[in-house]
């Protein structure tokens, strides 16, 4: 059992940049993965990057690529999304969830956060 809590969303201008924390109430297991996914209005929840507890094959969505960042640090059990460049587009709740094998289903992962709130202006 895992309890994570989202931190870090807020309201930024088109062009700015955010980083999202995932605090995890314990420290990940080597064969874990936390990933970051996220739901905007109207929209179904979808995958947004993934690293393995060992901070290895970070794996991104195509709409993603280049402009987000995860890392992990797991001395304080957290694993962090730096977001560049946003887009009216990323506006929505980022979750993160852990799961027991590498995958960007979200059905595989079993603890989620409650989210927090990202909102990209124009």
């Amino acid at each position: 059992q895992v309890q994570l809590a989202e931190s870090g969303g807020g309201s930024v201008q088109a062009g700015g940049s955010l980083r999202l924390s995932c605090a995890a109430s314990r420290r990940p297991y080597s064969r874990e993965v936390i990933g970051w996914f996220r739901q905007a209005p109207g929209k179904e929840r979808e995958f947004v990057a993934l690293i393995r507890a060992t901070g290895r094959s970070p794996l991104y969505a195509d709409s993603v690529k280049g402009r987000f960042t995860i890392s992990r640090d797991n001395p304080q059990n957290k694993v962090y999304l730096q977001m560049d460049a946003l887009k009216v587009e990323d506006t929505a709740v980022y979750y993160c969830a852990v799961a027991s094998e590498y995958t960007n289903s979200q059905t595989s992962y079993d603890y989620w956060g409650q989210g927090t709130q990202v909102t990209v202006a124009s």
